[in-house]
C-alpha cells in the first residue's frame, strides 16, 4: 500500500473531502518504538486545517526497519512532500552536516523531521527526568542521588573524545576511529563505587585524547574549530554530549544499570520502613506483598519517560514541525 501513497495523491484524496475538512498527512516512522515519541511531537503541529497519521513502512508485506527505508525510498520515489513526511532519527547525519548522502538527504529535506539527538533512546535518558523514572520505578520519592550532576559530568568527560570521533567520520575515516571503538571507550567500569567510576573513565579518556593527539600533531586548529562548530552552529553544549553518542548503548549500558543501582536501594529502604513500621508479622507481609506488586520494571519505565518534552533539543524539533505545518496551511490557502 505504502508504495501507492505518495504526497500527490494524497492531495487530491484530501481535495476531494471539501475544502472546510481537516487535510490528512501521513507520517513515516521508523519502527514501532518510535510512534509514541513523533504523535508527542506531532500533535504541536496539528490545528484545525490538519492532522497527522502516522505509519510504519510496509514492504512487499514485510516490515522493514530502519532509516533507509523510512527516507531513502520515499525520496528516491518522490513520494513525500507536503502530504507525507519521514520522521528519523539523526543517528550521526545532523553532526555530519551533508557531508554524506543520507545526512544531505535528511538535512536538505524540509519534510523529513530528525532528532537531531542521535536517537530518541538518548531523548529517553534525559537527564532532568531520570529522577521520575526511579520515582515510578520504585514508588519511592526519597532520591538522594543527582542523575543530572552524573550526566552532565559524564559528558563532559567524554566531550573531547567525542569530538575525535565525529572528526574522523567528517574525514570518511569511520575505520580508523568507529562508533564501537567510542562506545567502549566511555563505558563505566562495572562493581565500582559511583563516586569513583567518573574518576576512573577521566583517566581512561584522557589516555586515549593524548594519544590521538599525539598521532595527530598537526590538527589541533581543526580539531579546535570542529569542536567551536558543534558548540556555536550546531548548539552542542559539551555537558550534554550524551545526548549524540549511540542511542542503544546510553540506553543499555550506561542509563540503565544506573538507574539499577540507585533504584534497588530506594526499594530495599522502603522494604526495610514496611518492616519496621509494621505492627505485626502479618501486616509486614501483606504490606511487602503490596508493594512488590507495585514496583515496575526500571527499563519499561524508561522507555515510557517523556520527561525529554522539557530539553531543547525536543523543543527545536516541535518548531520544526511547526514550520512544516506553517507551511502546509499556506499551501491550503492558495
Amino acid at each position: 500500500m505504502w508504495k501507492k501513497l505518495s504526497s500527490d495523491y494524497l492531495a487530491a484524496a484530501n481535495a476531494l473531502r471539501g475544502k472546510n475538512k481537516r487535510r490528512r498527512v501521513v507520517a513515516y516512522v521508523e519502527s514501532y518504538d518510535d510512534i509514541l515519541f513523533w504523535r508527542t511531537i506531532l500533535d504541536y503541529a496539528e490545528d484545525e486545517t490538519r492532522y497527522f497519521d502516522i505509519m510504519l513502512p510496509n514492504i512487499n508485506r514485510r516490515l522493514e526497519r530502519g532509516k533507509k527505508s523510512a527516507v531513502a525510498a520515499l525520496v528516491k520515489n518522490r513520494q513525500i512532500g507536503q502530504y507525507m513526511i519521514a520522521c528519523v532519527d539523526a543517528d550521526y547525519d545532523y553532526l555530519m552536516q551533508g557531508s554524506t548522502y543520507s545526512s544531505a538527504d535528511i538535512l536538505n529535506n524540509p519534510y523529513v523531521l530528525h532528532t537531531y539527538a542521535y536517537s530518541i533512546e538518548n531523548l529517553q535518558c534525559y537527564a532532568e527526568s531520570l529522577r521520575n523514572v526511579c520515582v515510578m520505578a520504585t514508588l519511592n520519592d526519597q532520591v538522594h542521588f543527582d542523575f543530572a550532576a552524573f550526566i552532565h559530568s559524564y559528558s563532559l568527560i567524554i566531550y573531547p573524545l567525542f569530538v575525535w570521533n565525529v572528526w574522523y567520520y567528517r574525514r570518511g575515516r569511520y575505520n580508523e576511529f568507529p562508533l564501537l571503538e567510542l562506545c567502549q571507550m566511555v563505558e563505566l567500569k562495572k562493581n565500582v563505587p559511583l563516586h569513583e567510576v567518573l574518576n576512573i573513565l577521566a583517566q581512561k579518556v584522557e589516555k586515549k585524547v593524548n594519544a590521538l593527539e599525539r598521532h595527530h600533531p598537526h590538527e589541533k586548529m581543526s580539531y579546535d574549530a570542529l569542536s567551536k562548530e558543534l558548540q556555536e552552529t550546531l548548539g552542542i553544549k559539551p555537558e550534554d554530549t550524551y545526548l549524540y553518542i549511540q542511542g542503544h548503548f546510553l540506553f543499555e549500558h550506561i542509563v540503565t544499570p544506573l538507574l539499577h543501582r540507585v533504584c534497588r536501594a530506594l526499594v530495599r529502604e522502603r522494604e526495610e520502613e514496611i518492616r519496621r513500621s509494621a505492627l505485626h508479622s502479618t501486616q509486614a507481609r501483606n504490606e511487602l506483598s503490596c508493594y512488590t506488586n507495585s514496583v515496575q520494571d526500571v527499563q519499561q519505565m524508561l522507555k515510557k519517560n517523556t520527561g525529554y518534552t522539557r530539553s531543547e533539543v525536543f523543543k527545536r524539533i516541535v518548531a520544526d514541525a511547526q514550520r512544516l505545518d506553517c507551511a502546509g496551511n499556506q499551501a491550503l490557502l492558495n
